[in-house]
Parts: C-alpha cells; sequence; structure tokens
C-alpha cells in the first residue's frame, strides 16, 4: 500500500482515460523530503514519471491546488525557466483521494542536506548559487500576457493580500500559544512597501525545489503550488531567508544544503547579483525577507498542526514546529533593519 495513492485505481484510470500511456505494470514510490503537497515517482516497464496530490487532510482553503500547478508549469515550458513536462491533470478526487497531475521525470539531484553539499566546492557551490538567482531573474522576466498567464493572478494589492492571507493561514492553524508572531504580523501590515513590480512569482523559491543537473545548474524548478502574478520581490526576499535564516537555524529541526562551509556565497551577494541581472531596487529588501519569514512560520506551525493531528506521510515532521519561534525573532530583528 503506497500511503496517500491508491494505486490499483490509479492503474485503471490511466487506462481507461490515457490508454497506452503505461507500459506494463506501475509501481509508485513517495519521495521523501515534501513538507506539504505528496510527491510520488512512477514507473513501468519502460518510463518513468513524477505525481503530484495535496497532503492528507486539513488542506487550506485555495492551497494545494493541482490545476494551477499544472497550469503554470506547461506555460512556462517555451520560456528560459527550466521546468518537467506535463503529462496529464486529473480534477477527480475520486480517483486517489485528490485532484492530481502527473509530469515528466528530470534527471539529476535535489540538494536537501549539508551533507549533500560538503563535498561541492567553492567553484561549483558559486556556480550553484548564481544559476539558481539567475533562473529567478529569469523567470521574473517572462510576460504573463505572453504564456498565456495574464489572468493568473491580480498583482495589484498583492503584499496587501499575503499579508492578510498568512495570517489567516495563521488562525487556521492554530494550536498553541507563539509568542511574537501576532505582533510581527502587525509590523508587517503596517509596513507594506509599494509594489516594486509585477511578473510571475513562484512563491517557495529555494535551492531544495530545484532539480540540479550533473554540471552544477538548475535543471528543473519544482513546487509551484503557491505560484500566482505579485511582486517579484517576495521570491527575492523569501529565498534569502531560506539562504541565511535557516542556515543560521541549523539541523536542528530542518535540515538546509545551504550551509557556508560548502563555498556558498552570502545571501546579499545572491540578491545583489538579482539587482544587476533586473535592474532591481532592494532597498526595502528586509521587509519581504521579514515578510518570508513570517510566511515560513506560519507553514512551518501548519505542518506542524498536521503532524499533531496524525496527517502527514513521511519522516521528518515531528520537530518542525521547534524552528517557528526562531522564525517569528528572525523576523522582528529583520523589520527593525528596515525602520
Amino acid at each position: 500500500m503506497t500511503p496517500g495513492l491508491d494505486l490499483p485505481r490509479l492503474r485503471a484510470y490511466l487506462d481507461e482515460e490515457h490508454p497506452g500511456l503505461r507500459d506494463g505494470d506501475l509501481r509508485a514510490e513517495l519521495i521523501p523530503g515534501g513538507r506539504s503537497n505528496l510527491t510520488y515517482t512512477l514507473r513501468d516497464a519502460t518510463h518513468r514519471w513524477v505525481l503530484r496530490r495535496p497532503p492528507l487532510g486539513h488542506v487550506l482553503r485555495t492551497a494545494h491546488d493541482m490545476g494551477r500547478e499544472h497550469r503554470v508549469i506547461s506555460a512556462l515550458a517555451p520560456t528560459a525557466v527550466p521546468v518537467p513536462g506535463t503529462v496529464l491533470l486529473c480534477a477527480d478526487p475520486d480517483v486517489v483521494g485528490a485532484p492530481f497531475y502527473v509530469m515528466e521525470f528530470v534527471e539529476g539531484t535535489v540538494y536537501r542536506t549539508a551533507e549533500q553539499t560538503a563535498a561541492l566546492g567553492r567553484e561549483r557551490a558559486h556556480t550553484l548559487a548564481y544559476t539558481l538567482v539567475d533562473v529567478l531573474a529569469d523567470l521574473h522576466e517572462v510576460d504573463p500576457e505572453s504564456v498565456g498567464l495574464g489572468d493568473f493572478g491580480h498583482p495589484d494589492g498583492y503584499l496587501e493580500r499575503q499579508v492578510r492571507r498568512w495570517k489567516a493561514q495563521l488562525d487556521a492553524s492554530r494550536s498553541r500559544d507563539l509568542p511574537g508572531i501576532e505582533r510581527l504580523h502587525a509590523r508587517l501590515a503596517r509596513a507594506v512597501p509599494a509594489r516594486s513590480g509585477a511578473g510571475v512569482v513562484h512563491g517557495d523559491y529555494r535551492l531544495d525545489n530545484v532539480v540540479v543537473d550533473a554540471g552544477g545548474r538548475v535543471a528543473a524548478v519544482l513546487d509551484w503550488e503557491m505560484a500566482t502574478l505579485g511582486d517579484p520581490l517576495a521570491d527575492l526576499g523569501l529565498l534569502v531567508v531560506y539562504w541565511n535564516g535557516l542556515a543560521r537555524i541549523g539541523g536542528n529541526a530542518v535540515a538546509t544544503a545551504v550551509n557556508p562551509a560548502a563555498g556558498f556565497p552570502p545571501g546579499h551577494a545572491l540578491a545583489d547579483r538579482y539587482a544587476r541581472r533586473r535592474g532591481a531596487d532592494l532597498t526595502h529588501l528586509p521587509w519581504y525577507t521579514a515578510f518570508g519569514y513570517f510566511k515560513l512560520a506560519v507553514i512551518a506551525e501548519g505542518i506542524h498542526y498536521r503532524f499533531t493531528k496524525g496527517q502527514t506521510v513521511g519522516a521528518g515532521f515531528e520537530r518542525l514546529g521547534e524552528i517557528v519561534p526562531p522564525l517569528v525573532a528572525y523576523g522582528h530583528a529583520t523589520l527593525s533593519r528596515e525602520a
């Protein structure tokens, strides 16, 4: 039995709706490391694919929309942004227990831990870091209208809506007292900057959401569940959080592959590279980074909530709730630099 995936019903669905797609028996395996949507490898005699579906239980409103993921990946296929090819979308929740989509498997490495990146060396670590930020700049240069994403979101008022949305997500997952998180939300809401621009925003852009090829370059960007049209600096601010903030928290409750000992450049070097690539004004980047800390704290708290309810699949969830207080503290400290 594959957790979260009814394999016999999936086989029957493929044979009926997509005859000839599979070659022989179909096997599935949960890919470890994901913290939200469930991701599986599918194999038959000659193919390897990836299937994505929402998490078990407690799915927050507007989150985990498989149709949106499938749409944005399909739209970006002809652009400079590397994405997996899409195979099919199934909106029927009765097949595997939730809507899902299938995409091509991309060969390469997903760097999740410091142990994986320890042997990179400075040159390869720098190549990977700067390729990562270059791909983000390429994404933000995409004209949404030209790829059929003109109605994918509403950039006007994006930051204000994001601050409200993540507060609502927090309230929906609240199971314990979290000192300082309400005040962090209030400080962010009072200081929302003017929009820096508009474009396709990934929503969770980081090193372990990309596949890296043998040459150390990004072969595919994954996990588009929070993609929309919005302010591009929200992606950059969150990338800085993952790059700097989680490295400081270290291996306490979350693994991070971005270890300075591996030769990676600091987060400000990535931000400078992005600014040069796009001519971006980073005056208010501390606000975007502080918001990234708040958003990540809410995401971690939601996963902690599902774990306490027995609604997570896979390992590594039991201590994730520990990172929420330090994320809140870093958010306050970063926002104070904006003042």
